[in-house]
């Protein structure tokens, strides 16, 4: 298995990635757009989520695709950066047709990012703003680290990010990640500048220092913001998968946020994966393909994980300092 091309989500043929970023108010909003609607599916294990139309990425719900995915900083205010989103492709004559009309549908989940150092005394919510303009970005190339979602990211000791990569398998099939990383966890071990996800690190993405020293013992990092947290990302492939099918691929993905994050999970995240199937390619072998493709996703997500907060550049008023700084100063 080798990445793609651009090592980004966007090596899944027919998937742009869009970014709209406010630097004062160290926020942003990230978009995932199909060519053409794809299958769509959501796993959440943290214990502070916040969604929007997740209830409809049930495999028993009527709407089996999507026009989009939508990942927003903002807390609960970002949840506008969807209607922004669905406003434009509405425009576009994109959506879910019902009689005369088309309905899109467009997921989204937000992270909490409101106490990073940034002007939040806005007169008006810019998320639905940012939604349209990140929708309007939407390209095969993207930038990570300090962009969309991964803005006003933060995590235990350092700036957060916006993380991408992608892998390619023996059969053909590609999967990619898109991860905003904003955890209360550490990404890093210990004291040291090496990256819990460095066994999965292919080619020295995320700066090629190996597997630090770690005392297993020892009580985890944890941010002391209070309520700054959440890893929202999405797990996309050009495979052919019902809901249900990738349901599964991405509660697989969980475990490449366990290895890149500790911990994950906790009551104070609302850890969150979607998963996006595209559809053109058939899985030769149902049962053990399947198996492979949840073992891509959690692999390529932590590396998209460490990639986002390697990635991270500076700016006025970060309440931590990027991975690069750090690394510096140890």
């Amino acid at each position: 298995m080798r990445p793609g091309p651009r090592n980004l989500i966007t090596d899944v043929p027919g998937l742009l990635v869009g970014n709209a970023e406010d630097h004062m108010v160290k926020t942003g909003v990230s978009v995932l757009l199909g060519a053409a609607p794809f299958t769509a599916a959501v796993h959440v294990m943290g214990g502070a989520p916040g969604t929007r139309e997740t209830d409809l990425l049930a495999p028993d719900r009527l709407v089996q695709q999507v026009d989009a995915l939508v990942l927003s900083g903002g807390s609960a205010f970002g949840l506008d950066a969807a209607s922004g989103v669905a406003d434009a492709l509405r425009a576009q004559g994109r959506g879910f047709v019902v009689g005369d009309q088309r309905v899109p549908i467009v997921p989204g989940a937000i992270l909490f990012d409101l106490l990073n150092g940034g002007d939040k005394a806005w007169t008006a919510n810019p998320y639905k703003a940012l939604g349209a303009a990140a929708l309007a970005a939407a390209s095969a190339d993207f930038e990570i680290g300090t962009a969309g979602a991964g803005t006003g990211a933060t995590v235990a000791g350092l700036k957060g990010g916006l993380g991408s990569a992608s892998v390619v398998l023996e059969n053909g099939i590609t999967v990619g990640a898109l991860v905003a990383v904003n955890a209360l966890g550490a990404v890093t071990m210990g004291d040291g500048p090496e990256f819990w996800a460095a066994p999965y690190e292919i080619d020295g993405e995320f700066g090629g220092l190996g597997i630090g020293r770690h005392d297993p013992l020892a009580r985890p990092r944890i941010k002391t913001l209070e309520g700054g947290n959440t890893t929202i990302a999405i797990i996309a492939t050009d495979a052919a998968l019902t809901q249900a099918e990738a349901t599964r691929m991405a509660t697989a993905a969980h475990d490449g946020m366990a290895r890149a994050i500790q911990p994950s999970h906790t009551p104070l995240d609302g850890d969150l994966i979607f998963a996006a199937a595209t559809g053109a390619r058939a899985l030769p072998d149902p049962v053990l393909d399947a198996l492979a493709l949840g073992h891509a996703a959690a692999t390529c997500l932590a590396r998209a994980i460490a990639r986002g907060v390697h990635a991270a550049r500076p700016a006025a008023n970060d309440p931590f300092p990027t991975w690069t700084d750090r690394k510096g100063s140890i």
